[in-house]
């Protein structure tokens, strides 16, 4: 709850609750301000159990998606893509990281090193029509 807070804004809180209720009066403020956090805190811990109890096993249940949502929060895009379109293989995505110099060196897909290969740039290349689809416009 007070995870934010830190030492120097407790200084501050106390010292103008000193300065606010006086000496006399802060210390059963202080005791005051922590039991009534402590029954918030047990009340809150109470419902949950209750809710568990009355539930069951179906409260397990609601708790599974949203721990899938907390794993996809703390998932990059690549371990993202990697898990759900590539089935935990990244090495498709490691060719595409290489540097132009290294992609000759790096491992192939099966898939890429099947297709034939293109055509170099020294073989003269005679101009036919231009392939038009007319479904397409």
């Amino acid at each position: 709850m007070f995870a934010n807070v830190g030492w120097g804004e407790m200084l501050v809180l106390l010292v103008v609750g000193l300065v606010v209720l006086g000496p006399e009066r802060l210390p059963g403020a202080i005791r005051w301000t922590s039991n009534t956090l402590r029954q918030a805190r047990d009340y809150i811990s109470g419902a949950t159990s209750q809710l568990r109890e009355d539930l069951g096993p179906e409260f397990e249940d609601l708790r599974e998606p949203l721990s899938e949502l907390n794993k996809l929060r703390g998932m990059s895009p690549r371990a993202a893509i990697t898990k759900h379109l590539l089935d935990g293989d990244d090495s498709v995505l490691n060719v595409f990281e290489s540097s132009v110099g290294d992609v000759k060196s790096a491992v192939v897909p099966p898939a890429v090193a099947q297709r034939p290969p293109a055509t170099p740039a020294s073989e003269p290349r005679t101009p036919g029509p231009t392939k038009f689809d007319p479904d397409a416009t």
